[in-house]
């Protein structure tokens, strides 16, 4: 519930300047997120404004009293000759007095009008989890992705250190007729080729901590160190468990049952536009100053009764709209639950193959570094060209790269596994 719901103060980092790197867990990552994001602050304003919609629906089933002072200069006993149907004689008054009004009943427009504006709001909560959960989800793949990419960065690093000594090594050998100059040119390529890798992996890296910045919800750029997270359970053998949590548990759907619900109750209000409604009314006050035929204080009470009976077909295009829009709302309905199921089913078969390539990468990384041994050897013997030991390095940089890589995939894949059964908080 949302009723007298302050806005949390935004949390500053005026300590947090540019270059200046900041300490953080996924947990605490998460935390600032929830506490300074403008899209959450913003979804819990609206959600607070909902709950306003019922209280103004109810307030018109509450007594109405309102004052009034009225002065009237005219000829004696003037009579109104057109306009109007009420009493036509105008008198010269001064007069002030209480006017009241009050619905008696309309026979459940109003209450059912009020219930499905409740639900609306309830409705509105639920889009506020939406919010937050994508929030969190974003965070998340920003904080693994700012760990991929620093691991990434270290393999480049050490590519490059790597392939300035084999190149020394190959230039020195060239000087000495021992290798050819076309030998020092393919280590100086490979060489190149790894500064090449530096400079796109420290890009990666700056990318990679502004989306975790924006995430959550810092506007300067900032520098990050990051705590490594614990590896996540393994997932179960099928994924009809995480189905039946989702469907259960996802905000979205929450979100179109209350909607569905508020659709129904509004064809049912509706639909009591055609019943009569009855009005209590009731006026009284004092006339200070005015002609002699007027009593110096006066009262009146009445019941007003209210049938509708012909307003152009209005009532029934208005009902039928709404009773559309309720078919249309458990449509939504079906449809998203169709999606969430698909999602849920992709998500866990992303996480089934990320989890997968730890192993198969940590293979590929020890075949690739054996690989490498072998061909740094046969080159050193002068049983092989070059060729054979560039490829050896490509294959061994690449093998590094998906295997500092697969941890963090997997981990930000869990991640989405989470979100889509609804169980980010």
């Amino acid at each position: 519930m949302m009723r007298g719901y302050l806005p949390p103060l935004l949390v500053a980092f005026p300590l947090w300047v540019c270059g200046q790197s900041m300490n953080l867990t996924l947990a605490e990552a998460s935390k600032l997120a929830v506490q300074n994001h403008p899209q959450l602050a913003a979804a819990r304003l609206t959600a607070a404004a909902a709950y306003q919609t019922p209280l103004q629906l109810r307030a018109t089933r509450m007594p109405m009293l309102s004052g009034a002072f009225t002065g009237v200069g005219a000829d004696s006993a003037t009579r109104l000759a057109a306009g109007a149907l009420n009493n036509p004689v105008v008198y010269n008054r001064l007069g002030s007095g209480l006017l009241i009004n009050q619905v008696v009943t309309d026979f459940g427009k109003t209450s059912k009008s009020i219930a499905a504006a409740r639900l609306r709001a309830q409705a509105q909560d639920q889009v506020t989890e939406t919010t937050r959960a994508n929030i969190l989800v974003s965070v998340a793949r920003s904080y693994f992705a700012v760990l991929r990419a620093r691991a990434v960065l270290t393999v480049a690093e050490q590519t490059v250190s790597a392939r300035q000594l084999v190149a020394a090594q190959v230039a020195a050998l060239a000087q000495s007729n021992l290798k050819s100059t076309l030998d020092v040119s393919f280590a100086n390529v490979n060489l190149a080729d790894a500064r090449l890798l530096l400079s796109q992996a420290r890009n990666e890296v700056q990318s990679a901590e502004t989306q975790l910045a924006a995430a959550i919800g810092l506007s300067a750029p900032t520098s990050f160190t990051l705590s490594e997270e614990a590896a996540p359970a393994p997932l179960p053998d099928t994924v009809e468990a995480f189905v039946r949590l989702a469907l259960q548990d996802r905000s979205e759907l929450k979100d179109l049952r209350l909607q569905k619900s508020a659709a129904d109750r509004l064809a049912k209000a509706e639909h009591a536009q055609f019943f009569p409604s009855i009005t209590l009314a009731g006026s009284t006050g004092v006339v200070p100053a005015g002609e002699a035929v007027l009593p110096r204080h006066y009262g009146a009470v009445g019941l007003n009764l209210s049938v509708p009976i012909f307003n152009g077909g209005l009532f029934r295009s208005r009902q039928t709209e709404a009773e559309l829009r309720a078919k249309a709302a458990s449509e939504n309905l079906n449809d998203l639950t169709l999606r969430i199921t698909r999602d849920v089913r992709v998500a866990y078969l992303n996480a089934m193959t990320a989890f997968e390539r730890l192993g198969l990468t940590e293979q590929l990384l020890q075949q690739a570094q054996l690989s490498l041994e072998l061909a740094q050897t046969r080159y050193d013997l002068g049983l092989s060209a070059i060729v054979e030991l560039s490829q050896a390095q490509l294959n061994l940089t690449s093998a590094q790269i998906a295997n500092a890589a697969a941890r963090y995939d997997y981990q930000a894949q869990r991640v989405v596994v989470d979100y889509q059964i609804g169980a980010l908080r």
